[in-house]
């Protein structure tokens, strides 16, 4: 069975990206030609360090500048549309394991609508916002060691696992047999991808670990027997993307720029199906 270790092997340099978001330090994003999927190098040893900052704005409710209320807006459209996404499966039980659940608000719209809840977010400070809304969450999937779920989602979390071949094992094991496993990846051949090349937000190094095309999707979880059964597209990380790519290029908000970007990848990706991020619906074989 491949092993993570196996991801990094015949790398071919391809960008050098800077972390916008807290060091300023650079970083190799490589290609895999194997699985098709840039990887990110080196790994720093204390990745952990990599996530404290005021603006990270995942663990955070801060409505204070242009970004985080461009993504506070985007957050609550998207909340409705996953959860229509989740109530159109066939679920027995309707529970639910969210991982990387962040201040626990797509997990509060589902215990609204009676999902049994669960869920997993590393981050001290983003579990304190969420247990503020009466949500409670788990540090780590060892926590759920033995039980299984209808649905497992991951928003926007699989590029940050470090050990990602043998964490495709866990999840299959949470997963019951007929349940649906949700992943949401921003895709390195977008066109907003192509534009803004070392400037793209969603390269996010070096927390994003891994950049992720369908066919790298795909090929992962295969390794683990399961199966890529419907790709959705994420048209509203088009716009934001672009708007934090502005951003790191120009060192200024171009608001009009980032937006007439965001249509255009939109546009082109009706035609080849390479929208900014990809949601991958993925079932046991």
């Amino acid at each position: 069975m491949e092993t993570t270790k196996e991801l990094y092997k015949n790398l071919t340099p391809l960008l050098n990206c800077i972390d916008h978001t807290v060091s300023d330090e650079s970083y190799e994003v490589m290609y895999n030609k194997k699985y098709d999927m840039l990887v990110t190098s080196p790994v720093p040893e204390n990745l952990e360090n990599y996530y404290v900052s005021e603006t990270y704005i995942s663990h955070t409710d801060s409505k204070k500048t242009l970004f985080d209320k461009a993504y506070q807006l985007v957050k609550n459209h998207t909340l409705k549309q996953k959860l229509k996404l989740i109530n159109s499966f066939n679920s027995e039980e309707k529970t639910i394991l969210d991982i990387g659940a962040g201040t626990g608000d797509f997990l509060k719209v589902c215990k609204e609508n009676n999902w049994k809840i669960s869920g997993i977010e590393p981050s001290e400070k983003a579990r304190n916002f969420a247990s503020k809304k009466n949500i409670e969450l788990q540090e780590d999937i060892s926590n759920y060691k033995g039980k299984q779920f209808d649905v497992i989602s991951l928003w926007h979390v699989l590029e940050h696992i470090p050990n990602l071949i043998e964490y495709t094992n866990q999840l299959k094991k949470l997963l019951k047999p007929n349940g649906v496993l949700i992943i949401a990846v921003p895709n390195y051949k977008s066109y907003d991808a192509k534009k803004y090349k070392e400037f793209w937000a969603a390269y996010d190094v070096p927390r994003h670990l891994w950049h992720f095309s369908k066919t790298a999707i795909k090929k992962i979880f295969a390794t683990t027997n399961m199966k890529v059964v419907k790709i959705l597209p994420m048209k509203f990380d088009a716009f934001y993307v672009s708007l934090l790519s502005e951003k790191y290029k120009n060192n200024t908000s171009k608001p009009i720029s980032a937006f007439f970007t965001g249509l255009t990848s939109n546009m082109k990706a009706k035609k080849t199906g390479e929208y900014s991020s990809l949601i991958y619906l993925i079932k046991n074989n």
